[in-house]
């Protein structure tokens, strides 16, 4: 499926914002608490393969 040029360059904004946001908000880590590591490092790596689908997609005009 193919989106209005747009509509994915707001999806690709939203997506960057929210990393953006993410990673400003994240107060000094327990190094010591592998639980919170590792909660850090899903919440980024959700965040990065939402910014990557959002260049996957194609938009209109694109060919593939």
């Amino acid at each position: 499926m193919t989106y209005p040029t747009v509509v994915r360059e707001a999806a690709r904004l939203v997506a960057i914002e929210a990393a953006r946001a993410y990673v400003a908000n994240i107060r000094p880590i327990d190094l010591t608490n592998p639980n919170v590591l590792v909660g850090h490092l899903m919440a980024a790596e959700t965040l990065l393969m939402e910014i990557v689908a959002t260049h996957d997609e194609p938009t209109e005009g694109a060919t593939r």
